[in-house]
């Protein structure tokens, strides 16, 4: 049978029935003969069936069931097989097919065929659409039958399934598997608990026929039965009696059968002991009813009516009833609600460690109300010990404590030792109660002692957990981390690493936890096993560690030799190997000592030590005793590390003797008791309170006075001092640990106060040191100061004696008492003015920082707008943090940016007169400028030469060219010099334009109210530093154009003039000149001498920022120049001419006279005449 059903389960993923056509047609479409051909097929094999008395399951009604079952949507149906006995005495089996199962004592087997979808399809084979499982039955109870199918089935196959999914736990936990797995595990101790159950016998007491007819009559007839209702001559009736008080005597039988009876509670489990008395109470209660019947009372009735009263008078006596109920009822004070089960399906270490609590808990508890015997409990104990042995070995056996890892092994067995360190506690306590109770009731004195069957577990885990440990400890050393391993293969040719693991094999083959003999055999052969193996590397790591013993230099690497090698000392074939090294080692001890000594000799506070403590703030006398005792727990590390080395019993030697004799008296110096006391004496001879004002003012050496608060800085020393000494488990008196808590309960306040005041000084140093800030910061000191003259009248009385009442009476609204309050609102006064000045201080450096840069930036318009944008917005800042007298500090800052804006206005108008005032056209060597910028940088400490350059590059005047041109015969100049005027003007306008129409600063621009008001009275530009000047520098530049213009009038005029050219009638001229040949000629060289006027190469005349192109007018006027030029020289030539002629006639005429003249005639006198 067991081989059968595995083939149908393994079937069980080949489920077609998702695709199954017959869940459309009708029922009747199911062909039964499929069925009973499976039917034959499976119940011989499974149940034992002979195809024979199979006839009897294939009747008229076989077809009829089958279609139903198919066409049903789930459901199951069962094959019974029962036994009958037929004339011949001979049993047959008879085999019948329900859809409902009932159970009968004749029935042998039952058969239940499950379907695994909703209807049956014949096109499949049925091994793939049912389920079989065999119902065994012929037991007096199915429980055993029941138990097997759980605990073998059920369980297991869920378990195996649950582990291959690997989930997790928090998975596990989240899909309700542990309460799943609980679920199961109690329904298989309850069916153990049934099968193990003592049964007690039913007592059903027989009953007169006759008496029973007499209670129905009567209780049909709805009336109370009596004796009345047997007919009245059967109550005399010898026989009819003596049949009653038979059976009486029958049922005093079977129930003393009931109260008598009783278990050895020293067999079987704990369950079973509870059980019994539970099942007990029940078949007393039922008898009880039975008693309490009508049949029994009327039966009671007649005998008495008969006077038979020795039946009746004893009858409750003699069954011993009364009795037995009480006693049982007792006795299960104890036994109802007793949380056994919580062990018995415990399904983790946790659980079972819980369960033993509760347990204990309700033994301990209920034996003082039962009066259960303690020579019961005391075997009910042993018997639960026994199942916590089983149910804790069942849970470690799960765990395969050999292949875990050594954490989780640790951690397991941890857990275990807990457990059972859990058990003891709780057996201890039960004792205690056990005792207890002896007395109380005055039973006989037996010797409470409990033999728990754990003990072997207990022994066993605690053995493994050591020698896995150890394991542990050699197989790390042996590791590669450690460097062993490759040393091993070289020195002896063996891997120990691997050699360990081969070792822990032959354990990991084993049941560790098996305590029977046989199993004990076999752990002490795997261990002898394992230790063969484990020699062989001991003696390699023994070769090595005395190897690095030699080579090491100092005791320090012999000491670090070991403490590489301490997790191996355990063993003693190592230990053995290092014997030799002691002498050494005492001899180094010794130095260590002697160091010790001279650090002592130091004093502490020489030492490095002494600073230290003070950077941790430890007082001196705590810190003294800190550091002596620092030196006693060295001494006694060189101590314990000597006997780590060197094993126990180290001082009997004779060097051991004289080391540990030095090392005693050495630490009788180290005592800090003598420093305590002195201290204390100390103490007392002084005076310390906590009294006296909040504030001082102290007088300075070098003249003023300071603020400081008023507490001496021992009573933070005593406070430190105690705490500390308290820490360092020393007995303070109570007066000094008084005056420490009072100094506690004042430090915080004293220490705030102290660092406020100290903060508060701080501050108004950085304010004295940054003269611009007093007024913005004004109103937060002035604060501070109203909370110092507020804090003079307190004092610290107040704190000593009102710190604690809030602990006690808390107020109504929560708050401390107004002498914390001020503490705590004057630190935050002060830290609002110190976050304040700092603050402010910070944009004050930026701000000047931007001031600095408007003299040194470069002269754009947007250079002066980035910096002044940078200080509007730190004064808005200022301003949205609330900073008081902010409008009288912008006026200031407002008058130093004008003044800086000013000199900057000065030099462009230097700048550009330089500009304006050359002679050269752009190339030639610019004579006035230089003597400006080497003010400028004399003004600005050779920070303005970059600024120069850009200045040179950008500020500069263009020169403007005027044309002189001809049109209509009329000479003008194009554009008019009033061009030159205005164009001159507007660039000078530009240029300071740049400073002049930079936005004002404003310390107003988050106030709403002024916005609203009229603004226009508020100048937001600096156009008004034109009128700022104190000298003449804004009339210089005008002076200059103006001069300028009048050069050009000048020139242009000349040119001007020879408009006449064309205006002039040559006769007009000529007339004007008349004969005079003087005139004639002082006209001719004027016009050779403005003929140098055009007569040029050159077509245009510079005068610096302006030029006269005169290209276009120069030819004509020197043509029409040419032309006058030409007439005149012609006219004149004729002039001339006939000038000459009259002379030559005239010279002619007077030479003809004189020679018709004779010379005496010429001597004469008309010579004189001549």
């Amino acid at each position: 049978m067991e081989s059968q059903q595995p083939l149908t389960n393994g079937n069980a993923n080949h489920n077609h029935n998702g695709d199954s056509p017959s869940a459309e047609p009708p029922a009747s479409t199911f062909d039964p003969e499929i069925f009973k051909r499976y039917l034959l097929g499976l119940l011989p094999p499974v149940i034992g069936a002979k195809p024979s008395e199979l006839e009897s399951l294939f009747d008229d009604e076989f077809d009829e069931r089958v279609r139903r079952f198919a066409a049903d949507t789930g459901g199951v149906i069962y094959v019974v097989q029962s036994k009958e006995e037929n004339e011949g005495m001979f049993k047959v089996s008879l085999y019948h097919l329900t859809p409902h199962l009932t159970y009968h004592p004749s029935n042998v087997t039952t058969l239940a065929l499950i379907k695994r979808g909703p209807t049956l399809d014949s096109t499949t084979p049925l091994a793939h659409q049912l389920h079989f499982l065999n119902l065994f039955g012929g037991d007096e109870t199915p429980y055993e039958s029941l138990h097997a199918v759980v605990s073998h089935g059920v369980k297991p196959w869920f378990d195996a399934f649950v582990g291959a999914r690997g989930t997790g736990k928090d998975g596990d936990t989240k899909m309700g598997i542990p309460m799943t797995k609980k679920k199961f595990a109690e329904l298989e101790l309850s069916l153990l608990h049934l099968q193990q159950n003592v049964e007690i016998p039913e007592t059903h007491l027989i009953i007169h026929p006759i008496i029973q007819r007499a209670v129905e009559q009567a209780h049909a007839a709805g009336t109370r039965p009596n004796i009345s209702h047997i007919p009245a001559k059967l109550l005399n009736d010898s026989t009819f009696l003596n049949t009653l008080h038979n059976h009486v005597n029958q049922w005093i039988k079977s129930i003393q059968s009931v109260t008598k009876l009783t278990r050895d509670v020293s067999s079987g489990t704990a369950s079973q002991e509870i059980n019994f008395w539970l099942s007990l109470e029940r078949a007393l209660e039922a008898i009880e009813a039975q008693l309490r019947s009508d049949e029994v009372n009327m039966v009671m009735d007649c005998l008495r009516n008969a006077k038979r009263f020795h039946a009746t008078v004893s009858f409750i006596a003699d069954t011993g009833l009364k009795d037995a109920t009480d006693l049982v009822h007792k006795y299960n004070q104890l036994m109802k609600d007793f949380p056994l089960n919580e062990l018995l399906s415990a399904t983790d270490l946790d659980k079972v460690q819980e369960s033993l609590v509760l347990i204990f808990g309700h033994i301990n508890r209920k034996l003082r109300l039962s009066p259960y015997p303690i020579r019961r409990a005391l075997p009910l104990v042993e018997a639960i010990s026994r199942d916590f042995n089983d149910q804790l070995l069942r849970i470690l056996t799960s765990h395969r404590l050999p292949f875990q890892p050594y954490d989780t092994f640790e951690r397991i067995l941890s857990q275990t030792m807990n457990i059972f360190r859990t058990w003891d506690d709780q057996i201890k306590e039960f004792t205690n109660v056990a005792r207890e109770v002896t007395r109380k009731r005055n039973e006989r004195f037996i010797p409470i002692k409990v033999v728990p069957a754990h003990a072997k577990l207990q022994e066993r885990t605690r053995y493994l957990r050591e020698w896995r440990k150890q394991h542990e400890q050699l197989a790390v050393m042996t590791g590669p981390t450690k460097g062993l391993g490759g040393v091993g293969m070289e020195v002896g040719g063996m891997d120990m690493e691997e050699e360990v693991k081969e070792a822990y094999e032959v354990i990991k083959r084993i049941d560790v936890l098996d305590v029977s003999v046989e199993g004990t055999e076999i752990w002490v052969a795997a261990e002898n096993a394992y230790n063969e193996r484990v020699s062989r590397v001991e003696n390699q790591i023994i070769a090595r560690l005395r190897d690095r013993l030699g080579t090491a230099r100092n005791a320090n690497e012999m000491f670090r030799v070991f403490s590489k090698f301490n997790a191996l000392f355990v063993r003693a074939k190592i230990r053995g190997a290092i014997q030799e090294y002691q002498t050494q080692l005492i001899d180094s001890v010794k130095e260590d000592i002697k160091h010790l000594h001279e650090k002592f000799k130091t004093q502490y506070r020489y030492s490095e030590a002494y600073h230290m403590a003070q950077m941790r703030d430890l007082p001196p006398i705590a810190g003294a005793i800190i550091w002596a005792r620092q030196i006693e727990r060295q001494l006694q590390t060189y101590m314990k590390r000597v006997e780590d080395v060197l094993g126990k019993g180290w001082e009997h030697y004779a060097e051991g003797q004289k080391l540990q004799s030095e090392s005693t008296a050495f630490r009788k110096k180290l005592d800090t008791r003598p420093v305590f006391e002195a201290w204390m004496q100390d103490i007392n001879r002084r005076h310390m309170g906590v009294d006296g004002r909040l504030f001082e003012i102290i007088r300075l050496r070098g003249g003023g006075f300071q603020l400081a608060v008023n507490f001496d800085p021992q009573v933070i020393t005593l406070f430190k001092e105690v705490r500390n000494l308290l820490w360092l488990n020393f007995q303070v008196p109570h007066a000094v640990s008084n005056m420490a808590k009072d100094a506690k309960r004042v430090y915080p306040h004293a220490v705030s106060l102290m660092e406020t005041v100290r903060t508060y000084g701080q501050t108004l140093e950085l304010v004295e040191s940054n003269k611009g800030i007093e007024w913005l910061v004004a109103e937060y000191r002035n604060e501070s100061q109203r909370m110092i003259s507020k804090g003079m009248n307190i004092r610290w009385d107040y704190f000593v004696n009102q710190y604690d009442t809030s602990r006690y009476v808390p107020s109504s609204d929560g708050r401390d008492n107004r002498h914390i309050q001020f503490v705590r609102e004057f630190a935050s006064v002060v830290s609002v003015l110190q976050d304040k000045t700092n603050n402010v201080i910070d944009l004050y450096k930026d701000i000047l920082r931007a001031v600095e840069d408007l003299s040194t930036c470069s002269y754009t318009t947007e250079a002066f707008s980035e910096l002044l944008g940078k200080i509007q917005a730190a004064i808005d800042r200022l301003n949205l943090e609330g900073y008081a007298n902010l409008d009288y500090w912008v006026a200031e800052l407002d008058k130093r940016i004008e003044g800086i804006l000013l000199q900057r206005l000065a030099q462009i108008i230097q700048v550009w007169c330089s500009e304006f005032d050359r002679t050269d056209d752009g190339d030639g060597p610019r004579r006035d400028l230089p003597m400006s910028r080497d003010l400028t940088n004399k003004r600005r400490g050779g920070k303005g030469v970059k600024e120069e350059k850009f200045m040179e590059g950008h500020m500069t005047l263009k020169p403007i060219i005027h044309e002189i041109r001809i049109q209509n015969q009329v000479i003008f100049l194009d554009p008019p010099i009033e061009y030159a005027r205005a164009t001159w003007i507007k660039q000078l306008h530009d240029w300071l334009g740049v400073v002049c129409r930079l936005r004002r600063i404003q310390s107003s621009r988050y106030e709403i109210g002024l916005q609203m008001q009229g603004a226009s009275a508020v100048e937001t530009t600096y156009t008004s530093l034109l009128t700022r000047f104190t000298d003449n520098t804004l009339e210089k530049p005008f002076s200059l154009i103006e001069l300028k213009v009048q050069q050009i009038k000048d020139y242009v005029a000349k040119w001007l003039q020879f408009q006449s050219l064309w205006d002039l009638e040559a006769e007009y001229v000529f007339n004007r000149l008349g004969d005079s040949l003087a005139h004639w000629q002082q006209l001719l060289t004027e016009i050779k001498k403005a003929r140098s006027t055009f007569d040029t190469s050159e077509t245009q005349k510079s005068f610096g920022v302006v030029v006269i192109d005169y290209e276009q007018v120069q030819a004509r006027v020197n043509a029409k120049y040419d032309a006058w030029q030409r007439d005149i020289l012609s006219r004149f030539g004729v002039k001339l001419g006939n000038a000459m002629k009259e002379m030559h006639a005239a010279i002619l005429k007077a030479r003809n006279d004189l020679e018709h003249h004779s010379i005496e005639g010429i001597i004469g006198g008309s010579g004189r005449r001549f």
